[in-house]
């Protein structure tokens, strides 16, 4: 770990306070120029670090910059984390790692994302400083049918996140967006890798990607009656996004454990949007082949219960819906 590393460690544990030049420089067994060196590169990776004389470095409680030591901050427990300015995809960048062996639990997040995609590869709206995009490597013991529950529970964890964190509330979509006020705000988007001698899954990737502030110019014409943000404007209040981070994989990682028992199903049926309401489902490889009906609800597996118009009832377990204009 670099200097630059360990002095950003230091001043997030202590952010908001003054520590002298000196005393960092004995922690780290440096000079007071090589902490004068990597505080200079911090501030021109955008964090906001105040320096005083007679009072040292600080970084300000209103910094929101992703970073390792700043989501570590309020995890108890954690593997691997990388956290990265930009990338084309925290899916992909995932998935070249779990290639290579990583771990699971490793967790990938980013400020940016130059090719965010989501279901069928849609193109998902990343940019810098006003979202979050993570990734999750997990390796579970399942088929693929199970991988639903992954998504289902990783719904879950977002939403309870966010509701802690930002105190506003949430609802589902089903299967894997996230709402706040009518307008999508976050999506999941989970792609398994199938080890084809056992039909179990090789490896599970889990991306989450969260619009936390709305972007200075607002969000592309397309989608503008579509998407919304978290938060509306910038906020004094510190760390939003490294909290958001923290809160999301803990909590993810606690339902993994317990994931064949469903112990998030309650709370995503609480969430669900559109229960007994007519909506639309979307099928064909186009996804525009249309058929209505109403929506009853999710079984155990979280698959979609609905009834048609002529009576029949069924459950689906992929596709996607809207609702009945």
């Amino acid at each position: 770990m670099t200097i630059k590393d360990q002095l950003y460690g230091i001043l997030e544990e202590n952010r908001g306070k003054f520590i002298s030049g000196e005393d960092i420089a004995k922690q780290l067994y440096c000079t007071r120029g090589a902490v004068w060196k990597a505080i200079k590169a911090l501030k021109e990776e955008g964090f906001e670090i105040s320096a005083v004389t007679n009072r040292g470095y600080c970084l300000n409680e209103g910094s929101d910059i992703l970073s390792e030591a700043g989501i570590k901050r309020y995890l108890s427990n954690n593997r691997g984390i990388i956290v990265l300015k930009t990338t084309t995809s925290t899916n992909k960048y995932l998935r070249e790692l779990a290639q290579e062996g990583a771990e699971e639990g490793t967790l990938v997040v980013s400020g940016e994302q130059t090719d965010g995609y989501g279901r069928r590869k849609r193109s998902f709206f990343s940019p810098p400083d006003t979202g979050l995009y993570m990734s999750i490597l997990l390796r579970p013991n399942f088929s693929a049918q199970d991988a639903v529950k992954i998504t289902a529970a990783g719904a879950v964890s977002v939403c309870n996140a966010i509701e802690k964190v930002i105190g506003i509330t949430t609802n589902i979509k089903w299967v894997n967006d996230i709402y706040v006020n009518g307008k999508k705000t976050a999506g999941i988007l989970t792609e398994a890798v199938l080890n084809i001698e056992n039909g179990l899954l090789d490896y599970t990737v889990m991306g989450i990607g969260i619009n936390v502030y709305k972007p200075k110019n607002g969000f592309p014409y397309e989608l503008s009656d579509i998407a919304g943000a978290l938060i509306n404007e910038r906020t004094t209040d510190v760390n939003i996004r490294n909290r958001l981070a923290a809160e999301i994989y803990g909590n993810f990682m606690e339902l993994y454990g317990k994931l064949p028992e469903c112990v998030y199903l309650d709370e995503y049926r609480k969430r669900l949007m559109w229960q007994g309401e007519r909506i639309v489902i979307l099928s064909g490889t186009d996804g525009k082949t249309e058929t209505p009906a109403v929506l009853l609800g999710t079984d155990e597996n979280c698959a979609l219960r609905v009834r048609y118009d002529n009576g029949n009832e069924d459950t689906l377990s992929s596709g996607e819906i809207s609702i009945s204009k």
